[in-house]
């Protein structure tokens, strides 16, 4: 269970978006929470890999390699 307190506007923006799909409020706070966990996870992958200094390839290379330049 979590409980969260939004500011007015963004509260009346998230009722109005609710009401004009159908969904619920909790299904987009699920929605953002789960998005923002995916891009943060990503986000800190990455970090991980530059700070190993492994090699790293330009993406020209690689399309060029996997040929999907053609």
């Amino acid at each position: 269970m979590l409980g969260i307190r939004l500011e007015p506007e963004m509260e009346a923006r998230l009722e109005k978006l609710a009401k004009q799909t159908g969904r619920t409020k909790s299904y987009y706070a699920r929605e953002a929470i789960r998005q923002f966990l995916e891009d943060r996870e990503d986000y800190l992958r990455g970090l991980a890999v530059l700070e190993r200094q492994e090699r790293r390839y330009p993406l020209s290379q690689v399309r060029k390699e996997l040929g999907l330049d053609r």
